[in-house]
């Protein structure tokens, strides 16, 4: 029994999905989650501006 299989056998392609067809009401869903999604990453880009922790290194008093 020799057989050329060598290694891990490849999985089977996935037949590719069909496109959707959306109505109104899921555009204007996916729509508004896309803004939404806008918001927050510039709220964040906003947050991270600025001093993080505020005085920054501390130094102790020894000498």
């Amino acid at each position: 029994m020799s057989s050329k299989q060598g290694g891990k056998a490849k999985p089977l392609k996935q037949p590719k999905s069909d496109k959707k067809e959306y109505d109104e009401v899921d555009l204007a869903n996916l729509q508004k989650k896309k803004e939404e999604e806008k918001a927050l990453k510039e709220l964040r880009a906003k947050a991270q501006k600025g001093p993080v922790g505020g005085a920054g290194l501390k130094k102790s008093g020894k000498k």
